[in-house]
């Protein structure tokens, strides 16, 4: 039996009618078409599905559906700016070649943007540590730090400015 929930996506306040038993990543990709979450494992080990629940980083393909009424969710497709310029972690990944096959990048980015939301001067040990439960299957985590920490100078050092 479908329900009616209402919650907030991308910054645009939506209404729509779900079945119980589904995932936030199967509202995401199926009902909204929003694909940048992926589905990896699909038991929330792999990280390539998270997205932002009132700021906090989730695994949306084990997130059920109806926990999120009432509130906030952002997706990697909510980064973008006005004239689709990319987020500054966007941007970061991009120039500093943290973006490798892809398929893992928008759970990476997500997770490091709850984190610099929370910890805006993270150490490296504490980037590894937000970012463990993402898993890139490429050539490693070191350019993906790297991206990272950038994001986090640069955006300390504009709001030093």
């Amino acid at each position: 039996m479908k329900r009616t929930i209402s919650f907030v996506l991308n910054g645009e306040k939506i209404e729509t009618e779900v079945e119980p038993h589904w995932t936030l990543l199967y509202l995401l990709r199926e009902r909204f078409e929003l694909t940048g979450a992926k589905e990896g494992c699909g038991m929330g080990e792999c990280g390539a599905c998270t997205v932002l629940v009132d700021g906090n980083a989730v695994t949306s393909c084990i997130f059920p559906v109806m926990e999120v009424d009432g509130k906030d969710v952002l997706t990697i497709e909510g980064l973008l700016g006005e004239g689709n310029e990319l987020h500054p972690l966007q941007q970061s990944f991009l120039d500093n070649a943290g973006v490798q096959c892809g398929f893992c990048t928008p759970g990476m980015i997500m997770s490091a943007k709850a984190l610099l939301a929370e910890n805006p001067r993270p150490t490296e040990d504490e980037i590894r540590y937000a970012i463990a439960g993402n898993i890139c299957r490429c050539t490693g985590y070191a350019q993906i730090v790297k991206s990272i920490k950038e994001a986090s100078e640069a955006k300390s050092n504009k709001q030093e400015k």
